[in-house]
């Protein structure tokens, strides 16, 4: 760092960061021993002792240029070095920064980190002392390089009380930026990286702004093609009589740099192919820094790898790039099992063993077992992720259950293929599909609504069911804002005294709307129909259920509808439903009120009539992995049979 005074001007003249070749080095530069306007790295001072078992902490800021430190006034007490006791506060700071000047300033204050107690008053003004600096550290940080802090000390009952009686100054202001060097890149180019610039003209003069600013140019220019962009020595000048700025930060592009090849070294679990599927890029494609790190990802999303090293290797000109890809293998197989308890379902015991690269590459075979009060199971299921291309999957699946519901009891043996196109936390599509082939055989009782008997009889069904998707919200698993759209269809054609043919369709959307920063409305509204045949003739576990923890809360699962003699559903050929959340958010913690409402028709069509409402509250933790919920209902208009309460518990939004 070079530092000129003369006349009320300082100019500060800093390296900049990045990865420089050849031509981006400067020859012979001279020592830096601190950035006021970088990132914070640490105080060059004696730390004071607080107590033997208190960690010391390093706070994050930069060294002062030696004329700001000369000007914050030094006063020690006189007092009696006895007292060990104190309390300290900060006066006169600007409104418009005083909680982010105190939030860099507490967390690494040796008067906080004492807790109000020291051996004496000597250790006391020590401490005192070391925050002086601090604080006049973390005031240029914000901008206030006029600043000017008194330290007054009185003892009071035993007590001494500290105060900094701050005089900031005018904080200072951005009157010139420029950025030398992007004008020799494309003009379109130029125009995306200079956006990614955080400081402007008429802006205050921060030092976060301005080393963020510096990670954001080469950021955009890594993303650009960019690979090895580099800054040159950033000049500061500041003039203290009119409380100014200019700033100019060098940029040295380099040369556009394109793919080359991916190598593969190690121990990979699939072959390089895959690799290259995963990849995002193709040799000869500009150069991004952001689908490098994409890679890494999503090598690390599919499960098979414990570690993951990528590294780009470029040729003599620096114009292409070969991308090095080192992996380890990750532990393949997986047992894992839940008992749980639920008052619609019981007892229920799910037990499964996965293969995570049987069918290499990616091919995930599962089997599962489920020993339950009303449902018994037992599955395989082959998964081939990034099948062909990467987010699609190939599924097939067999299985043989038994439920045994209030709705009717079903022993069932069904296949099933598909493809999906998927999303993802790595890349949040807008549009995704799914399309697939269903062979059930099952055997059900349900009651004859005319002759109020029990009846078996035996179904063959073949199904095609679809479905398209289109996401236009901006988290998978706790959105915000914007909306989300599904639409279904599955023909379907049924084997039972006779041979005829339906078809179920359903229409679902969701939207989001953001009530200032702790507040979302978010709605849900779902219609769905089966035409082309009677209810009667629709096998009961084909047919539409209403109710529970994803339908309308407050009541059971499939309780909503049409019911038997008996109290039990017989489930519908129209579903209608809403949902109405406002989720109130306190730190990670979240509070939802909630009104649903659902029907269930005997008509293929939506009705207006006979709806059931439902309503109450309920709460969230938003962890790292998604918010976790507890929503509590109760029915407003109850059927005969519904129970007050309903409690469900599940992972992510309702919806």
């Amino acid at each position: 760092m070079r530092v000129y005074l003369g006349r009320g001007v300082v100019a500060l003249a800093l390296y900049g960061i990045g990865v420089a070749p050849a031509w981006a080095q400067q020859a012979d530069p001279p020592p830096t021993t601190g950035d006021p306007l970088g990132p914070l790295p640490g105080l060059d001072i004696p730390w004071p002792e607080v107590a033997e078992d208190e960690e010391e902490l390093t706070p994050d800021l930069p060294e002062l240029p030696d004329d700001v430190e000369a000007e914050v006034a030094e006063t020690q007490p006189v007092i009696d070095s006895d007292i060990g006791d104190y309390d300290w506060s900060v006066t006169g700071l600007p409104e418009v920064s005083e909680g982010d000047i105190l939030a860099q300033f507490e967390p690494f204050s040796a008067l906080e980190a004492g807790d109000g107690e020291a051996d004496n008053a000597a250790q006391i003004a020590q401490r005192a002392q070391t925050d002086l600096t601090l604080l006049g550290q973390v005031l240029d940080a914000q901008g206030y390089y006029n600043h000017d802090i008194r330290l007054d000390y009185t003892a009071e009952n035993g007590e001494i009380q500290i105060v900094f009686e701050v005089d900031p100054g005018e904080r200072f202001i951005l009157e010139e930026v420029e950025l030398p060097g992007l004008a020799q890149l494309p003009p379109e180019t130029e125009k995306k990286v200079r956006e990614f610039y955080p400081l402007e003209v008429g802006k205050p003069l921060l030092a976060a702004d301005v080393q963020n600013g510096a990670d954001a140019v080469l950021r955009g220019l890594n993303e650009r093609g960019y690979a090895f962009a580099g800054l040159g020595l950033r000049d500061i000048v500041i003039d203290r009589d009119t409380a100014q700025a200019s700033l100019i930060q060098p940029v040295i592009p380099g040369p556009l740099v394109r793919y080359g090849q991916i190598t593969i070294e190690g121990d990979p679990p699939f072959p390089p192919r895959h690799v290259q599927r995963l990849a995002r890029f193709k040799p000869g494609e500009p150069y991004d820094v952001a689908e490098i790190t994409d890679l890494r990802r999503a090598l690390i999303d599919t499960r098979l790898v414990s570690s993951v090293e990528i590294d780009i290797e470029p040729d003599d000109d620096y114009e292409t790039v070969d991308v090095a890809v080192r992996l380890e293998p990750a532990k393949m197989r997986t047992i894992a099992g839940e008992v749980g308890y639920g008052t619609d379902e019981g007892f229920r015991v799910d037990v499964s063993w996965q293969h995570r690269n049987l069918w290499n590459p990616e091919g995930e075979f599962t089997v599962r077992g489920i020993l339950g009060t009303q449902e018994q199971l037992a599955s395989v299921a082959l998964r081939r992720h990034n099948w062909l291309r990467r987010d699609q999957r190939f599924i097939a699946t067999a299985l043989a259950s038994s439920e045994d519901r209030d709705a009717y009891q079903a022993e069932t043996a069904a296949v099933s293929v598909g493809i999906e196109r998927i999303s993802d936390f790595l890349w949040q599509k807008k549009f995704t599909w799914g399309a697939g082939i269903e062979l059930i055989a099952t055997d059900e009782r349900d009651i004859d609504i005319e002759r109020g008997l029990d009846r078996r009889r035996t179904f063959f069904i073949g199904a095609l069911p679809l479905v398209g998707r289109y996401n236009g919200s901006n988290d998978l698993l706790d959105p915000t804002r914007g909306f989300r759209l599904e639409a279904r269809v599955s023909p379907e054609v049924s084997l039972q005294d006779g041979t005829f043919t339906y078809a179920r369709a359903g229409l679902e959307a969701a939207g989001y709307y953001p009530v200032g920063e702790n507040v979302v409305l978010a709605g849900r509204a779902e219609i769905a129909t089966i035409f082309g045949a009677s209810r009667d003739a629709v096998a009961p576990s084909r047919r539409y259920y209403a109710g529970g923890g994803g339908s309308t809360r407050g009541y059971g699962y499939q309780a909503l509808g049409p019911r038997d003699e008996f109290g039990d559903p017989i489930g519908g050929r129209s579903l209608s439903e809403f949902s109405l959340e406002a989720r109130v958010r306190f730190g990670p913690f979240g509070v939802v009120p909630f009104f649903d409402g659902g029907r269930v028709g005997t008509g293929s069509w939506p009705g207006t009539r006979d709806w059931q409402f439902g309503a109450g509250i309920g709460l969230r933790y938003h962890s790292n992995f998604g918010p976790i919920r507890i929503d509590v209902g109760t029915p407003l208009n109850p059927q005969e049979g519904d129970n007050r309460i309903a409690v469900i518990v599940g992972l992510g939004q309702a919806f």
